[in-house]
């Protein structure tokens, strides 16, 4: 569906600048993610850090014509500078892009299913898609975009074609509920669960629940667990006129009982009864978590009247849901991002988007690998011409189509190096005879599940160690957000990515943060940062510890040198005025208690004076070390340092001109010392997810996970492991890991110091822990060869494991061996 500007401007009350006539299909809030440009709406969203009315010279000269802008900055852009141009000035940008997604809204008059909860929602939203999709034509939130911008991105999205849809609904604090339900307006809805996420905003769970269910006002249908106490209690507070459908395993009386669940190894069976006929189905999970979630959608599909036979067939179908794209190393040189597992326009753009920005960082060719896109609600020609624009338009260098669909559509794509294949079979039989020769490049699968790109993924995939650390890309920009939430919007950031990112890996991490637009990026030392330029990262880079012998590594990559002493400042103004070159930006790190490294008060005369004698380099900023800001029977000498910092720095600024940047605050101090936020903070451990001040969590970013090898079933006596360390009390079941201390696992964990998860059950280390691998006491716990062991995670935190050895997660993470590999998801 299309909109005239015309008619955009008179939807939104809009004042108009500009005359041109233009017809728009396309909402656009990222700057980045540009497709379509003469049929695009930038909304030039105003947040904490940052202001979409400076893209917009960019954009108009990437050809976009059409603007939604704060009257207050109707000054600002004038019909001289942009003829072409419309803008559409309006109080608030923001409620802009929800008014309009609202007004669109109202055009369909279909059944639309609004889901929110605390956790389970982008599954039960894609386990619907799976069940419904064969006879609707569906419209559904990407991925998991549910938030006051992405919600109404992803209601933009319904078209005459569309016959259902489905939207998330993610809120962090009160009053956000409102707008969702104006855009939305679902006729169906489905309350997952409620749990801890940003209960911090809210005053208590109940009023949580009750925001969130703030949704459903105006429903048809109301979808929920009977059995929660807490969620029944406020549905009742609520006095929503919606019929319920309460499913419970405890009450025989409510409208979808269910009588027996049955877990196997593999699969689940399910039986209940609806409208007092009695029914079963099966699953192929056994956790808790997805049997919940297939009983929400149980219900969301016998109200749409799904027959119970179709329901049964479709649910035995149901595949796991990867609702991140995940980054692999692959074979030959290649990056691998599999997204192999939904295929629609909607979530291809946002896949290519993706593809084209690793692209770019890492200067590598783009391969999309495409297989048919089903269901559309679109003619083939229609729809293929519509991939054909996408490709171009994100510089893939390549493309390989998979189905009949696509290659009956060859023609569309003749503007493009394009190879097509009937079945994945044909694809993986030409890689195997090097008809298809895949090297050095960046390679997206995104293909409907029926083609089983799992395959292609498995052959493509560089198959190093059974072992992987897995690194939430979501996760971690989340906790940068956390952060900058804290500090004031003109103050900088600056982000660790020394110790290879703190385990996580320099290189995806540094990339993930230069999307972020972060101020800088700090290593250790200097070969860190030419490993990051080498990789495509043009953001700022300071060097914490540089070396003597590293000065020309740092000129000839444009590394920023932390500077502590005389004899280091002496040495590289020496280096740099024999490169002829003048102003090289330095950071001057002060002495103010922790006594580690850093120039002595006593020292900044002395220091300015010399800096002022020379022109090699120049101050770019100045900062010190907290020696205790976590740590409350410390703040004393912590404000003794803030008084001691802003003295000498504010002497340093005052002998010079230019702007020199002042930097204190750690990830700890952000939260404790606001007042010391200065003109920079320097993010670590927090932007991995944890709050240095108590060991808890904001959003867990790393997984290390293994599989079991083998399991031996051992008697009482027995003993395992070198020097017959663990002995064995009772008959018992012992795995063994293929995970050692060469991998990272300390050998203080072994001899049951801590615990691993195996099929969420906790199993103590048993004996020592060797080079290679280890074993665990799985005694009573259901589990077979292959299985997942979690190491460490968002289930069982790192920081459980790093009090049980006496030590803390940064030598825990930092630790983990090259050998293991990591796996990156971005959400």
């Amino acid at each position: 569906m299309s909109y005239t500007i015309k008619s955009i401007e008179k939807l939104l009350k809009a004042k108009r600048i500009g005359d041109t006539d233009y017809t728009i299909r396309w909402l656009l809030t990222d700057s980045r993610s540009l497709s379509f440009a003469t049929e695009t709406l930038f909304f030039a969203l105003q947040t904490k850090r940052n202001d979409g009315k400076k893209f917009i010279p960019d954009l108009y000269a990437r050809g976009v014509r059409n603007f939604v802008i704060s009257l207050e900055s109707a000054q600002e852009f004038t019909l001289d500078q942009y003829p072409e141009a419309n803008f559409l000035l309006v109080s608030d940008v923001l409620l802009a892009l929800q008014r309009l997604a609202e007004l669109h809204r109202e055009e369909f008059r279909i059944p639309i299913i609004g889901i929110t909860g605390s956790n389970g929602k982008t599954i039960v939203k894609e386990w619907l898609y799976q069940l419904l999709s064969p006879n609707e034509t569906i419209t559904r939130s990407p991925r998991s975009y549910n938030s006051q911008i992405g919600v109404p991105l992803s209601v933009w999205q319904l078209d005459a074609q569309s016959t259902l849809g489905i939207f998330e609904a993610g809120i962090s604090k009160v009053e956000e509920m409102r707008s969702l339900h104006h855009i939305i307006k679902p006729t169906i809805g489905i309350l997952t669960n409620i749990g801890g996420a940003h209960q911090e905003n809210f005053f208590s769970s109940q009023e949580k629940c009750m925001e969130k269910l703030t949704l459903f006002k105006n429903c048809d249908v109301l979808i929920y667990n009977g059995d929660d106490q807490l969620i029944s209690n406020c549905v009742s507070k609520s006095m929503l006129a919606a019929r319920e459908i309460a499913w419970s395993q405890k009450d025989m009386d409510r409208p979808l009982y269910i009588s027996d669940i049955e877990k196997s190894d593999a699969y689940t069976i399910i039986k209940y009864r609806y409208l007092g006929m009695e029914n079963q189905y099966q699953i192929p999970f056994i956790d808790d978590a997805s049997i919940e979630n297939s009983l929400n959608c149980l219900a969301a599909c016998l109200y749409l009247m799904l027959s119970a036979e179709d329901i049964a067939e479709r649910m035995a179908k149901l595949e796991p849901i990867a609702m991140r794209l995940e980054v692999k190393e692959g074979i030959n040189g290649c990056l691998l991002i599999n997204d192999s597992y939904t295929s629609d326009l909607a979530s291809l753009d946002i896949a290519l988007d993706f593809l084209h920005r690793r692209g770019l960082q890492s200067r590598q060719n783009c391969t999309l690998i495409l297989s048919d896109i089903l269901e559309s609600g679109q003619s083939t020609s229609t729809l293929y011409r519509h991939v054909s624009q996408l490709v171009r338009r994100r510089g893939v260098a390549r493309m390989i189509g998979v189905g009949r669909d696509i290659s009956s559509s060859s023609h569309q794509f003749d503007r493009i190096n394009a190879r097509f294949f009937t079945t994945v079979d044909e694809l993986i039989d030409a890689i195997h005879r090097r008809d298809v020769v895949l090297n050095n490049e960046i390679i997206l699968l995104k293909g409907a599940r029926q083609f089983h790109f799992d395959q292609l993924a498995e052959l493509i995939e560089l198959k190093v160690h059974e072992t992987i650390l897995e690194i939430n890309l979501e996760a971690l920009v989340d906790n940068l957000n956390y952060f900058k939430e804290k500090i004031k919007p003109s103050t900088k950031v600056m982000c660790m990515v020394k110790a290879s990112a703190y385990g996580a890996g320099a290189v995806e991490i540094a990339k993930t943060l230069q999307d972020r637009r972060v101020d800088y990026l700090a290593v250790a030392v200097a070969d860190e940062g030419a490993e990051l330029r080498k990789e495509g990262i043009t953001s700022s880079i300071i060097i914490m510890n540089p070396e003597k012998s590293a000065f020309k590594t740092m000129i000839a990559n444009v590394l920023e040198p932390e500077v502590y002493s005389f004899d280091l400042l002496e040495a590289l103004i020496h280096e740099v005025e024999k490169e002829g070159i003048t102003n090289f930006p330095i950071h001057l790190k002060l002495d103010t208690g922790m006594h580690r490294l850093g120039f002595l008060p006593e020292e900044i005369d002395l220091l300015i004076e010399r800096l002022q004698r020379q022109k090699a380099v120049i101050p770019k900023s100045v900062f010190s070390h907290f020696v205790g800001s976590d740590t409350p029977s410390l703040d004393e000498f912590t404000r003794k340092q803030i008084a001691v910092f802003d003295a000498l720095s504010t002497k340093i600024q005052e002998a010079f001109d230019h702007k020199i940047i002042r930097h204190l605050c750690n990830t700890a101090a952000v939260e404790r010392f606001s007042e010391a936020q200065y003109d920079m903070v320097r993010l670590g451990i927090g932007l991995y997810g944890i709050r240095s001040i108590d060991n808890s969590f904001i959003n867990h970013v790393c997984t290390l996970k293994t599989t079991i090898l083998q399991i031996h079933n051992l008697k009482a006596g027995e003993t395992v492991g070198y020097g017959r360390k663990g002995v064995l009390t009772q008959n018992s079941k012992i795995a063994v890991l293929p995970i050692g201390y060469a991998d990272g696992l300390a050998r203080a964990v072994g001899n049951g110091n801590a615990k691993c998860l195996v099929n969420g059950q906790l199993a103590p280390y048993i004996g020592n822990i060797c080079m290679d691998v280890c074993m665990i006491d799985v005694t009573g716990v259901e589990c077979k060869a292959g299985d997942t062991v979690i190491i460490f995670g968002e289930q069982l935190p790192i920081t459980q494991l790093s009090e049980c050895i006496g030590t803390i997660p940064y030598e825990i993470l930092t630790s983990i061996s090259s050998r293991v590999k990591r796996v990156y998801f971005q959400g």
